[in-house]
């Protein structure tokens, strides 16, 4: 066992400060244990959300050395050891207390994205025809486990707060796991355009970056999303070809 210092974020709305706490650290530890540990021992008060333990449950989100990480499945011995490690909320929501945000705002805008609109079947057996590539290539983006990392690391959202207009890439994936689909004939373009202004997003590829289940966010689903939005929106040609058709 290794003692190992935590600075840990507590307070509420109001405000608050880090607090240093010593955590005798075992083999394997991850920061969701250590936290465990002085909730138990020296901080019975303090407030974490958290779930399955096991990175599929996306509940135990948090900025573990300012990075935005799964706290279960961030292992202590692979953080420097010269330096205490600082754990705090998510900064791209509003803080309820300690290391718990307000994150019902995701679900808001989620609920705001047409659902899944299936085609009629187009196969003599009732069931639907498709291309084996057209099946894969949304498969990734079903992986999401609502964590929010990806929303807290985008810079629109953690440093500019423009929650009112930009939806963030958590529900690009959303939405690019519908528009991919080969049988749904939704068409959201218009409000990613205009409502979830997807025209924000700068491709920095932050938010691929710290995903836990590895989605290309940025190349797989944002970027093809821009392009339907310029193809419909600021193609002249497009445009044209749209409105014959009464699009």
């Amino acid at each position: 066992m290794a003692t190992t210092e935590f600075k840990v974020w507590r307070g509420d709305v109001s405000g608050g400060e880090m607090q240093s706490y010593q955590v005798d650290v075992g083999p394997g530890y991850v920061v969701l244990d250590a936290i465990h540990q002085i909730q138990a021992e020296q901080a019975y008060d303090m407030a974490v959300r958290w779930n399955c333990k096991a990175g599929k449950c996306g509940s135990c989100s948090a900025e573990i050395n300012g990075r935005p990480r799964l706290m279960c499945m961030t292992r202590v011995d692979e953080l420097p050891a010269d330096q205490p490690i600082t754990v705090e909320p998510m900064r791209a929501f509003p803080v309820l207390r300690d290391l718990v945000t307000d994150v019902s705002w995701n679900y808001e805008v989620k609920a705001s994205i047409q659902q899944f609109q299936p085609a009629p079947p187009n196969g003599s057996d009732g069931g639907w025809r498709m291309e084996q590539y057209d099946v894969d290539r949304p498969q990734e983006f079903r992986k999401c486990i609502e964590c929010f990392l990806c929303q807290d690391v985008c810079h629109v959202l953690r440093d500019h707060a423009m929650h009112d207009k930009f939806a963030g890439p958590r529900h690009f994936v959303y939405a690019a796991n519908l528009e991919m689909n080969p049988i749904d004939t939704g068409d959201r373009v218009a409000h990613l355009r205009d409502e979830l202004g997807i025209g924000y997003c700068n491709i920095t590829k932050c938010c691929t970056k710290v995903c836990p289940e590895g989605i290309t966010i940025t190349d797989n689903a944002i970027i093809p999303l821009k392009e339907r939005v310029v193809d419909r929106s600021y193609d002249p040609l497009a445009k044209l070809i749209g409105a014959i058709r009464g699009k």
